[in-house]
Protein backbone atom coordinates (compact mmCIF):
# COMPACT_ATOMS: atom_id res chain seq x y z
CA UNK A 1 0.00 0.00 0.00
CA UNK A 2 1.40 3.52 -1.12
CA UNK A 3 1.84 6.57 0.66
CA UNK A 4 -1.28 8.20 -0.17
CA UNK A 5 -3.68 4.87 0.57
CA UNK A 6 -2.26 4.73 4.13
CA UNK A 7 -2.38 8.80 4.24
CA UNK A 8 -6.41 8.54 2.87
CA UNK A 9 -7.02 5.40 4.93
CA UNK A 10 -6.03 7.37 8.14
CA UNK A 11 -8.55 9.85 7.63
CA UNK A 12 -11.03 7.25 7.46
CA UNK A 13 -10.08 6.20 10.29
CA UNK A 14 -9.23 8.90 12.61
CA UNK A 15 -11.75 11.86 10.83
CA UNK A 16 -15.90 10.75 11.27
CA UNK A 17 -18.41 12.62 9.26
CA UNK A 18 -17.78 16.34 9.95
CA UNK A 19 -21.29 16.57 11.07
CA UNK A 20 -20.40 13.80 13.88
CA UNK A 21 -17.39 16.03 14.76
CA UNK A 22 -19.26 18.76 15.53
CA UNK A 23 -21.26 16.77 17.89
CA UNK A 24 -18.26 15.12 19.68
CA UNK A 25 -16.95 19.00 20.06
CA UNK A 26 -20.37 20.11 21.54
CA UNK A 27 -20.10 17.25 24.26
CA UNK A 28 -16.72 18.05 25.11
CA UNK A 29 -17.19 21.22 25.81
CA UNK A 30 -20.09 20.84 27.83
CA UNK A 31 -17.98 18.73 30.43
CA UNK A 32 -15.42 21.50 30.29
CA UNK A 33 -18.10 24.09 31.32
CA UNK A 34 -19.62 21.74 33.85
CA UNK A 35 -16.13 21.21 35.60
CA UNK A 36 -14.39 24.20 34.51
CA UNK A 37 -16.88 27.01 33.59
CA UNK A 38 -16.51 29.72 35.95
CA UNK A 39 -17.62 33.56 35.80
CA UNK A 40 -21.19 35.31 37.02
CA UNK A 41 -23.42 33.84 34.26
CA UNK A 42 -23.64 30.67 36.28
CA UNK A 43 -26.53 30.25 39.28
CA UNK A 44 -24.71 28.44 42.32
CA UNK A 45 -28.83 27.22 42.96
CA UNK A 46 -28.85 25.35 39.51
CA UNK A 47 -28.00 22.28 38.03
CA UNK A 48 -25.12 23.51 35.86
CA UNK A 49 -25.83 21.11 33.49
CA UNK A 50 -29.05 22.50 33.18
CA UNK A 51 -27.23 25.87 32.80
CA UNK A 52 -24.76 24.70 30.34
CA UNK A 53 -27.75 23.63 28.07
CA UNK A 54 -29.33 26.86 28.36
CA UNK A 55 -26.00 28.39 27.06
CA UNK A 56 -25.92 25.82 24.43
CA UNK A 57 -29.56 26.58 23.68
CA UNK A 58 -29.07 30.42 23.42
CA UNK A 59 -26.25 30.07 21.40
CA UNK A 60 -27.78 27.17 18.39
CA UNK A 61 -30.99 29.60 17.83
CA UNK A 62 -28.72 33.02 17.98
CA UNK A 63 -29.99 35.37 15.34
CA UNK A 64 -27.03 36.65 13.87
CA UNK A 65 -25.77 33.06 13.31
CA UNK A 66 -28.42 31.85 11.35
CA UNK A 67 -28.41 35.50 9.82
CA UNK A 68 -24.33 34.19 8.83
CA UNK A 69 -25.46 30.95 8.16
CA UNK A 70 -27.31 31.90 5.47
CA UNK A 71 -25.04 34.23 3.65
CA UNK A 72 -22.12 31.41 3.65
CA UNK A 73 -24.73 29.03 1.85
CA UNK A 74 -25.52 31.88 -0.47
CA UNK A 75 -22.37 32.36 -0.83
CA UNK A 76 -21.04 28.51 -1.51
CA UNK A 77 -24.07 28.02 -3.56
CA UNK A 78 -23.95 31.04 -5.71
CA UNK A 79 -20.23 30.11 -6.95
CA UNK A 80 -21.23 27.01 -7.93
CA UNK A 81 -24.46 28.22 -10.13
CA UNK A 82 -22.18 30.63 -11.53
CA UNK A 83 -19.23 28.03 -12.40
CA UNK A 84 -22.10 25.99 -14.03
CA UNK A 85 -23.19 28.76 -16.53
CA UNK A 86 -22.65 29.25 -20.37
CA UNK A 87 -19.61 31.61 -20.16
CA UNK A 88 -17.80 30.01 -17.42
CA UNK A 89 -17.77 26.87 -19.84
CA UNK A 90 -17.19 28.66 -22.99
CA UNK A 91 -13.81 30.14 -21.16
CA UNK A 92 -12.79 26.37 -19.84
CA UNK A 93 -13.15 25.26 -23.72
CA UNK A 94 -10.72 28.52 -24.61
CA UNK A 95 -8.24 27.66 -22.05
CA UNK A 96 -8.29 24.05 -22.52
CA UNK A 97 -7.06 24.35 -25.92
CA UNK A 98 -3.83 26.30 -24.35
CA UNK A 99 -3.01 23.12 -22.55
CA UNK A 100 -1.31 20.98 -24.84
CA UNK A 101 0.39 18.72 -22.34
CA UNK A 102 0.84 18.01 -19.08
CA UNK A 103 3.06 21.08 -17.49
CA UNK A 104 1.42 23.98 -19.57
CA UNK A 105 -1.99 22.32 -18.18
CA UNK A 106 -0.89 22.03 -14.62
CA UNK A 107 0.22 25.91 -15.35
CA UNK A 108 -3.14 27.23 -16.54
CA UNK A 109 -5.29 25.17 -14.09
CA UNK A 110 -3.47 26.56 -11.04
CA UNK A 111 -3.38 30.29 -12.60
CA UNK A 112 -7.69 30.45 -13.36
CA UNK A 113 -8.44 28.28 -10.65
CA UNK A 114 -6.44 30.84 -7.63
CA UNK A 115 -7.94 34.13 -9.76
CA UNK A 116 -11.20 32.38 -9.49
CA UNK A 117 -10.70 31.15 -5.93
CA UNK A 118 -10.36 35.15 -5.02
CA UNK A 119 -13.36 36.17 -6.05
CA UNK A 120 -15.30 33.29 -4.96
CA UNK A 121 -14.27 30.31 -3.12
CA UNK A 122 -17.88 28.47 -4.35
CA UNK A 123 -16.82 29.44 -7.96
CA UNK A 124 -12.78 29.11 -7.47
CA UNK A 125 -13.65 25.21 -6.59
CA UNK A 126 -16.21 24.23 -9.22
CA UNK A 127 -14.19 25.96 -12.16
CA UNK A 128 -11.38 23.75 -11.15
CA UNK A 129 -13.31 20.71 -10.92
CA UNK A 130 -14.97 21.31 -14.22
CA UNK A 131 -11.27 22.54 -15.85
CA UNK A 132 -9.71 19.43 -14.61
CA UNK A 133 -12.37 17.66 -16.13
CA UNK A 134 -12.67 19.40 -19.80
CA UNK A 135 -8.15 18.78 -19.83
CA UNK A 136 -8.87 15.20 -19.17
CA UNK A 137 -11.55 14.98 -21.94
CA UNK A 138 -9.07 17.16 -24.36
CA UNK A 139 -6.69 14.66 -23.96
CA UNK A 140 -8.32 11.68 -24.13
CA UNK A 141 -9.58 13.11 -27.34
CA UNK A 142 -6.19 14.05 -28.33
CA UNK A 143 -3.75 11.17 -27.07
CA UNK A 144 -2.43 13.39 -25.10
CA UNK A 145 -0.89 11.51 -21.73
CA UNK A 146 -1.30 13.66 -18.38
CA UNK A 147 -0.97 13.35 -15.18
CA UNK A 148 -5.31 12.99 -13.99
CA UNK A 149 -4.45 13.68 -10.15
CA UNK A 150 -1.87 15.92 -10.15
CA UNK A 151 -4.14 18.25 -12.57
CA UNK A 152 -7.12 17.50 -10.13
CA UNK A 153 -4.44 18.75 -7.37
CA UNK A 154 -3.97 21.69 -8.99
CA UNK A 155 -7.71 22.50 -9.70
CA UNK A 156 -8.27 22.17 -6.05
CA UNK A 157 -5.81 24.90 -5.11
CA UNK A 158 -8.29 27.72 -4.70
CA UNK A 159 -9.27 25.92 -1.76
CA UNK A 160 -5.79 27.32 -0.26
CA UNK A 161 -6.35 31.12 -1.37
CA UNK A 162 -10.18 31.55 -0.54
CA UNK A 163 -9.92 32.94 2.64
CA UNK A 164 -8.26 35.51 2.04
CA UNK A 165 -10.23 36.74 -0.93
CA UNK A 166 -13.39 38.51 -1.30
CA UNK A 167 -15.70 35.79 -0.31
CA UNK A 168 -13.06 35.00 2.90
CA UNK A 169 -15.83 34.23 5.52
CA UNK A 170 -13.60 35.79 8.33
CA UNK A 171 -12.50 39.46 6.62
CA UNK A 172 -15.76 39.84 5.33
CA UNK A 173 -18.05 39.12 8.17
CA UNK A 174 -15.88 41.34 10.36
CA UNK A 175 -15.91 44.16 7.60
CA UNK A 176 -19.91 43.87 8.74
CA UNK A 177 -21.12 46.49 11.19
CA UNK A 178 -22.10 45.61 14.31
CA UNK A 179 -20.47 41.63 13.78
CA UNK A 180 -17.84 42.24 16.32
CA UNK A 181 -19.72 43.71 18.68
CA UNK A 182 -22.27 41.06 18.47
CA UNK A 183 -19.80 38.26 18.83
CA UNK A 184 -18.10 39.71 22.04
CA UNK A 185 -21.22 40.39 23.64
CA UNK A 186 -20.32 40.51 27.33
CA UNK A 187 -16.65 39.75 26.80
CA UNK A 188 -14.78 41.86 29.30
CA UNK A 189 -11.84 43.53 26.85
CA UNK A 190 -8.88 45.53 28.03
CA UNK A 191 -8.97 48.00 24.57
CA UNK A 192 -11.34 49.07 22.44
CA UNK A 193 -13.83 47.01 20.34
CA UNK A 194 -13.55 48.72 16.66
CA UNK A 195 -17.10 48.82 14.77
CA UNK A 196 -15.56 46.75 11.94
CA UNK A 197 -12.05 45.98 10.40
CA UNK A 198 -12.66 47.15 6.90
CA UNK A 199 -12.08 45.18 3.82
CA UNK A 200 -9.14 47.73 2.89
CA UNK A 201 -7.43 46.01 6.09
CA UNK A 202 -7.42 42.39 5.60
CA UNK A 203 -8.36 41.72 1.96
CA UNK A 204 -6.31 44.49 0.85
CA UNK A 205 -3.76 44.87 2.99
CA UNK A 206 -0.87 45.22 1.92
CA UNK A 207 0.28 42.32 3.26
CA UNK A 208 -2.35 40.07 1.45
CA UNK A 209 -2.02 41.79 -1.55
CA UNK A 210 1.55 40.52 -1.52
CA UNK A 211 0.41 37.08 -0.61
CA UNK A 212 -2.20 36.85 -3.26
CA UNK A 213 0.80 37.96 -5.70
CA UNK A 214 2.84 35.51 -4.57
CA UNK A 215 0.28 32.41 -4.68
CA UNK A 216 -0.40 33.70 -8.31
CA UNK A 217 2.97 33.61 -9.36
CA UNK A 218 5.03 31.21 -7.26
CA UNK A 219 2.46 27.82 -7.59
CA UNK A 220 1.73 28.08 -11.30
CA UNK A 221 5.41 27.61 -11.72
CA UNK A 222 5.74 25.11 -9.13
CA UNK A 223 3.11 23.13 -10.27
CA UNK A 224 4.69 23.46 -14.03
CA UNK A 225 7.91 22.60 -12.90
CA UNK A 226 6.89 19.42 -11.66
CA UNK A 227 4.41 18.54 -14.35
CA UNK A 228 7.47 18.32 -16.76
CA UNK A 229 8.86 15.92 -14.54
CA UNK A 230 6.24 13.52 -12.94
CA UNK A 231 4.50 10.69 -15.00
CA UNK A 232 1.92 10.83 -17.19
CA UNK A 233 -0.34 8.24 -18.96
CA UNK A 234 -3.53 8.15 -21.36
CA UNK A 235 -7.28 9.14 -19.09
CA UNK A 236 -9.83 6.93 -18.94
CA UNK A 237 -12.92 9.02 -18.12
CA UNK A 238 -15.94 8.16 -16.04
CA UNK A 239 -19.11 8.85 -17.34
CA UNK A 240 -20.35 12.37 -18.99
CA UNK A 241 -21.66 15.15 -16.62
CA UNK A 242 -25.14 15.70 -16.54
CA UNK A 243 -25.72 19.67 -17.95
CA UNK A 244 -27.87 21.96 -16.71
CA UNK A 245 -28.91 23.51 -20.26
CA UNK A 246 -31.62 20.85 -20.99
CA UNK A 247 -34.95 22.09 -21.61
CA UNK A 248 -38.18 21.11 -22.19
CA UNK A 249 -41.53 22.58 -24.65
CA UNK A 250 -43.14 25.38 -22.42
CA UNK A 251 -46.40 26.44 -22.52
CA UNK A 252 -48.35 30.11 -21.18
CA UNK A 253 -46.10 32.07 -18.91
CA UNK A 254 -43.58 29.05 -18.35
CA UNK A 255 -42.23 30.76 -21.74
CA UNK A 256 -40.84 33.66 -19.43
CA UNK A 257 -39.07 30.62 -17.16
CA UNK A 258 -37.15 29.98 -20.78
CA UNK A 259 -37.05 33.24 -21.97
CA UNK A 260 -33.41 34.65 -23.02
CA UNK A 261 -34.24 38.25 -22.12
CA UNK A 262 -36.01 38.03 -19.20
CA UNK A 263 -33.66 37.02 -16.67
CA UNK A 264 -30.76 38.57 -18.20
CA UNK A 265 -32.43 42.15 -17.67
CA UNK A 266 -33.66 41.19 -13.95
CA UNK A 267 -29.73 40.28 -13.40
CA UNK A 268 -28.98 43.47 -15.24
CA UNK A 269 -30.98 45.31 -12.85
CA UNK A 270 -29.38 43.51 -9.89
CA UNK A 271 -26.00 44.66 -10.78
CA UNK A 272 -27.00 48.62 -11.89
CA UNK A 273 -28.51 48.56 -8.39
CA UNK A 274 -24.84 47.43 -6.57
CA UNK A 275 -23.20 49.77 -8.51
CA UNK A 276 -25.09 52.42 -7.20
CA UNK A 277 -24.74 51.08 -3.80
CA UNK A 278 -21.08 51.44 -4.54
CA UNK A 279 -21.65 55.15 -5.71
CA UNK A 280 -23.34 56.42 -2.74
CA UNK A 281 -20.82 54.71 -0.25
CA UNK A 282 -19.66 56.72 2.22
CA UNK A 283 -17.32 53.94 2.79
CA UNK A 284 -15.81 53.50 -0.95
CA UNK A 285 -12.09 54.16 0.54
CA UNK A 286 -12.36 51.54 2.87
CA UNK A 287 -14.53 48.87 1.16
CA UNK A 288 -16.86 49.04 3.26
CA UNK A 289 -19.63 48.36 1.19
CA UNK A 290 -18.40 44.86 0.78
CA UNK A 291 -20.38 43.14 2.66
CA UNK A 292 -21.65 39.47 2.79
CA UNK A 293 -25.61 40.85 1.50
CA UNK A 294 -23.33 42.96 -0.85
CA UNK A 295 -21.48 39.92 -2.63
CA UNK A 296 -24.61 37.70 -2.22
CA UNK A 297 -26.56 40.33 -4.03
CA UNK A 298 -24.12 41.08 -7.26
CA UNK A 299 -23.90 37.40 -7.49
CA UNK A 300 -27.24 36.98 -7.85
CA UNK A 301 -27.00 39.29 -10.97
CA UNK A 302 -24.15 37.93 -12.25
CA UNK A 303 -25.91 34.52 -12.31
CA UNK A 304 -28.60 35.66 -13.85
CA UNK A 305 -26.92 37.62 -16.94
CA UNK A 306 -24.86 34.78 -17.19
CA UNK A 307 -27.12 31.85 -17.84
CA UNK A 308 -29.27 31.14 -20.64
CA UNK A 309 -32.59 31.86 -19.14
CA UNK A 310 -34.28 31.34 -15.30
CA UNK A 311 -34.66 27.65 -16.62
CA UNK A 312 -30.92 26.70 -16.58
CA UNK A 313 -30.23 28.63 -13.12
CA UNK A 314 -32.86 26.67 -11.24
CA UNK A 315 -31.12 24.22 -13.16
CA UNK A 316 -27.41 24.86 -11.63
CA UNK A 317 -29.25 25.57 -8.62
CA UNK A 318 -30.55 21.83 -8.40
CA UNK A 319 -27.50 20.87 -9.30
CA UNK A 320 -25.17 23.03 -6.42
CA UNK A 321 -27.91 22.98 -3.93
CA UNK A 322 -26.28 19.57 -2.09
CA UNK A 323 -22.91 21.16 -1.56
CA UNK A 324 -24.35 23.79 0.92
CA UNK A 325 -26.07 20.79 3.12
CA UNK A 326 -22.83 20.93 5.62
CA UNK A 327 -23.23 24.51 6.37
CA UNK A 328 -27.23 24.53 6.92
CA UNK A 329 -26.52 21.87 9.65
CA UNK A 330 -22.88 22.04 11.25
CA UNK A 331 -22.92 26.41 11.67
CA UNK A 332 -25.78 26.31 14.19
CA UNK A 333 -23.63 23.54 16.36
CA UNK A 334 -20.80 25.64 16.25
CA UNK A 335 -22.80 28.79 17.34
CA UNK A 336 -23.99 26.43 20.42
CA UNK A 337 -20.33 25.76 21.16
CA UNK A 338 -19.63 29.77 21.10
CA UNK A 339 -22.63 30.08 23.43
CA UNK A 340 -20.92 27.60 26.34
CA UNK A 341 -17.56 29.04 25.79
CA UNK A 342 -18.47 32.87 26.05
CA UNK A 343 -21.05 32.13 28.99
CA UNK A 344 -19.34 29.67 30.51
CA UNK A 345 -16.01 31.83 31.05
CA UNK A 346 -14.20 29.18 28.83
CA UNK A 347 -13.29 31.83 26.31
CA UNK A 348 -11.68 34.15 28.99
CA UNK A 349 -9.47 31.13 30.09
CA UNK A 350 -8.26 30.37 26.79
CA UNK A 351 -7.52 33.57 25.76
CA UNK A 352 -6.05 34.46 29.07
CA UNK A 353 -3.49 31.22 28.47
CA UNK A 354 -2.77 32.55 25.06
CA UNK A 355 -1.85 35.99 26.15
CA UNK A 356 0.58 34.54 28.45
CA UNK A 357 2.65 32.85 26.18
CA UNK A 358 2.16 34.87 22.91
CA UNK A 359 4.04 37.78 21.90
CA UNK A 360 3.77 40.61 19.10
CA UNK A 361 5.48 38.25 16.45
CA UNK A 362 4.70 34.76 17.94
CA UNK A 363 0.72 35.77 18.27
CA UNK A 364 0.19 35.77 14.50
CA UNK A 365 2.39 32.23 13.69
CA UNK A 366 0.82 30.88 16.36
CA UNK A 367 -3.06 31.85 15.26
CA UNK A 368 -1.73 30.00 11.58
CA UNK A 369 -1.00 26.81 13.37
CA UNK A 370 -4.20 26.55 15.21
CA UNK A 371 -5.67 27.76 12.82
CA UNK A 372 -4.48 24.59 10.24
CA UNK A 373 -5.26 22.38 13.37
CA UNK A 374 -8.66 23.14 14.11
CA UNK A 375 -9.53 23.26 10.18
CA UNK A 376 -9.06 19.23 10.35
CA UNK A 377 -11.68 18.72 13.12
CA UNK A 378 -13.81 21.82 11.56
CA UNK A 379 -13.41 21.77 8.08
CA UNK A 380 -15.37 25.17 7.45
CA UNK A 381 -14.01 28.76 7.27
CA UNK A 382 -17.23 30.20 8.91
CA UNK A 383 -17.67 27.68 11.77
CA UNK A 384 -14.35 27.61 12.48
CA UNK A 385 -14.59 31.63 12.72
CA UNK A 386 -17.49 31.62 15.29
CA UNK A 387 -15.67 28.75 17.31
CA UNK A 388 -12.29 30.64 17.19
CA UNK A 389 -12.52 34.02 16.36
CA UNK A 390 -14.04 35.60 20.26
CA UNK A 391 -10.85 34.01 21.73
CA UNK A 392 -8.50 35.66 19.13
CA UNK A 393 -10.32 38.75 19.19
CA UNK A 394 -10.18 39.01 23.14
CA UNK A 395 -6.46 38.22 22.80
CA UNK A 396 -5.49 40.88 20.33
CA UNK A 397 -7.02 43.42 21.79
CA UNK A 398 -6.01 42.36 25.01
CA UNK A 399 -2.15 42.60 23.97
CA UNK A 400 -2.55 45.25 21.70
CA UNK A 401 -1.84 43.12 18.69
CA UNK A 402 -3.01 43.91 14.91
CA UNK A 403 -6.99 43.05 14.32
CA UNK A 404 -6.55 42.79 11.35
CA UNK A 405 -3.59 40.80 10.90
CA UNK A 406 -4.87 38.29 13.38
CA UNK A 407 -7.91 37.80 11.39
CA UNK A 408 -5.50 37.19 7.98
CA UNK A 409 -3.48 34.92 10.31
CA UNK A 410 -6.63 32.89 11.14
CA UNK A 411 -7.58 32.58 7.41
CA UNK A 412 -4.18 31.95 6.32
CA UNK A 413 -4.53 28.52 8.83
CA UNK A 414 -7.80 27.65 8.04
CA UNK A 415 -7.20 28.01 3.63
CA UNK A 416 -4.20 25.91 4.56
CA UNK A 417 -4.93 22.63 5.89
CA UNK A 418 -7.62 22.45 3.16
CA UNK A 419 -5.21 20.98 0.94
CA UNK A 420 -4.89 17.88 3.73
CA UNK A 421 -8.18 17.48 4.45
CA UNK A 422 -10.41 16.29 2.08
CA UNK A 423 -14.08 17.40 3.07
CA UNK A 424 -13.94 20.22 0.33
CA UNK A 425 -12.85 17.97 -1.91
CA UNK A 426 -15.44 16.26 -2.19
CA UNK A 427 -17.10 18.14 -5.25
CA UNK A 428 -14.44 17.81 -7.19
CA UNK A 429 -13.93 13.85 -6.56
CA UNK A 430 -17.36 13.68 -8.11
CA UNK A 431 -16.97 16.17 -10.95
CA UNK A 432 -13.61 14.45 -11.97
CA UNK A 433 -14.39 10.94 -10.97
CA UNK A 434 -10.85 10.96 -8.99
CA UNK A 435 -10.27 9.02 -5.52
CA UNK A 436 -8.64 11.42 -2.61
CA UNK A 437 -6.01 8.93 -2.39
CA UNK A 438 -4.72 10.01 -6.11
CA UNK A 439 -5.01 14.32 -5.74
CA UNK A 440 -3.40 13.83 -1.87
CA UNK A 441 0.36 13.99 -2.50
CA UNK A 442 0.17 16.59 -4.34
CA UNK A 443 -2.42 18.80 -2.68
CA UNK A 444 0.36 17.90 0.39
CA UNK A 445 3.09 19.61 -1.65
CA UNK A 446 0.77 22.67 -2.65
CA UNK A 447 0.23 22.93 1.30
CA UNK A 448 3.96 22.52 1.83
CA UNK A 449 4.41 25.76 -0.52
CA UNK A 450 1.80 27.84 0.89
CA UNK A 451 3.28 27.51 4.37
CA UNK A 452 6.40 29.31 3.55
CA UNK A 453 4.40 31.89 1.75
CA UNK A 454 2.08 32.62 4.75
CA UNK A 455 4.81 32.89 7.70
CA UNK A 456 7.01 34.45 5.55
CA UNK A 457 4.27 37.32 4.58
CA UNK A 458 3.14 37.22 8.69
CA UNK A 459 7.27 37.42 9.72
CA UNK A 460 7.67 40.51 7.58
CA UNK A 461 4.43 42.36 7.75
Amino acid sequence: MGFSDKYSNTFRKLLPAPFTIALILTIFVFLLSIFFGKGSSFDSSTNRLIQTTEFWYNGLWNSDGLSFTVQMMLMLLLGHVLALSKPIDQLLNKLSSFCTDNAKAAFYITFFTISFAFINWGLGLIFGALFARKIAEQSTKLNIKINYGFIGACGYVGMMVWHGGLSGSAPIKVADKEHLSKLMDGVELNGTLPDAIPMSETVFSSMNISVGLALLIILPVLMFWLGRKINTHAVSLPKTLISSESEEESIGFEKADQSIIFGKVIGSLFLFYTLYKIYDSSEIATLGFLTPNFINFSLIGLCLLMHKSIFTFLGAIDQAIGGVSGILIQFPLYYGIMGIMKDAGLMSSVAEYISSIATDQSFPILTLMSSGALNVLVPSGGGQWIVQGPILIETAINNDISLSKTVMAMSYGDQLTNMMQPFWALPLLAITGLKAKEILPYTLLLMGAGLIIFTTALIIF
